[in-house]
């Protein structure tokens, strides 16, 4: 099938090597503008176009997909299929009528639940058992369009927000395949959404990091780990700003309040919450690498009933 690929992330690179190694004609690649990272600001390609450009395939990154000389190449590539995946942009209604299949989004959830742009993230802080991909044709509105097929995940316990991504990243690519060989040999279903089950699932913020304790800590545990890689849980300790990497759930102490410290020793230190406390595994306090607690304890001296 000819097809025009568009992703940004990692999550989106999986499914652009599946399509390629199944013999599919990726004819070009839709990416978002790249991005200055790090202190030196120096421009970062998208993980997709660093894959894309492995493969020959002419990579396209405008600001404004939209506009109307941007609609008229995609028109000349003539595509069967536009094939997306965390792409970053929304599709106007003159993209969503050029190929002769659709446009079809990978969407790292079971729709209707958690539409939008981080729904691998919310799974894991609200706690759900498991998730998945949706395979959809595009419409309008944001993640509404009719589902075509659907393939469960588990979520572990141990699983990060980065983790899940990377086991729904394969997924979707297998997915991605069944999908359009269904639409080729006329099999694929259509499964209009019950809007009444949706939930959204907003972008992600740094925000969105600053522990409450007042929270129970099974809530700030998942929280912990549904924000890694980015933008990552913290708290101040000291008065200095610190990154959670790594937490469990233990019993706090009777007669002590949210936000103290207690369980002090060399190797382990926990942090009292609304219902229990957090037990804090791994760390990075900033300017520094992330370390296990022992490490942080051998340079920080904490003491039972200290305020973070």
């Amino acid at each position: 099938m000819r097809i025009i690929y568009m992703g940004t992330p990692d999550f989106a690179v999986n499914a652009l090597v599946s399509l390629v190694d199944a013999g599919h004609e990726v004819v070009a690649c839709y990416t978002q503008p790249d991005k200055p990272k790090g202190r030196s600001k120096a421009l970062q390609p998208t993980p997709v176009k660093v894959k894309a450009f492995e493969y020959g395939i002419p990579v396209y990154q405008p600001v404004k997909l939209r506009e109307a000389e941007n609609v008229e190449k995609i028109k000349q590539y003539a595509p069967d299929a536009i094939v997306v995946a965390a792409y970053g942009q929304i599709l106007p209604e003159s993209i969503l009528n050029i190929p002769k299949y659709g446009c079809i989004n990978i969407h790292a959830s079971l729709l209707p639940k958690y539409r939008g742009a981080a729904p691998i993230e919310r799974a894991i802080i609200d706690g759900e058992s498991k998730t998945g991909v949706t395979t959809m044709y595009m419409a309008k509105g944001l993640d509404t369009g009719d589902i075509i097929e659907q393939s469960v995940v588990s979520i572990m316990s141990d699983d990060t927000g980065e983790t899940l991504t990377d086991k729904l990243a394969k997924t979707g690519a297998e997915l991605i395949l069944s999908t359009l060989d269904k639409l080729e040999n006329g099999t694929a279903e259509r499964t209009v959404q019950n809007d009444d089950e949706s939930c959204y699932a907003a972008m992600l913020s740094k925000d969105m990091g600053d522990i409450d304790f007042t929270k129970p800590a099974d809530e700030i545990e998942r929280l912990v780990r549904g924000l890694q890689p980015w933008p990552c849980a913290f708290t101040r300790i000291k008065g200095k700003s610190v990154k959670i990497y790594g937490a469990c759930v233990t019993d706090a102490p009777e007669g002590t309040e949210p936000g103290q410290i207690t369980g002090v020793t060399k190797k382990s230190f926990a942090i009292v919450c609304g219902e229990g406390a957090l037990q804090i595994k791994r760390l990075q306090p900033e300017g520094k690498k992330p370390m296990d607690a022992a490490a942080f304890l051998a340079g920080n001296k904490l003491c039972d009933g200290e305020r973070i």
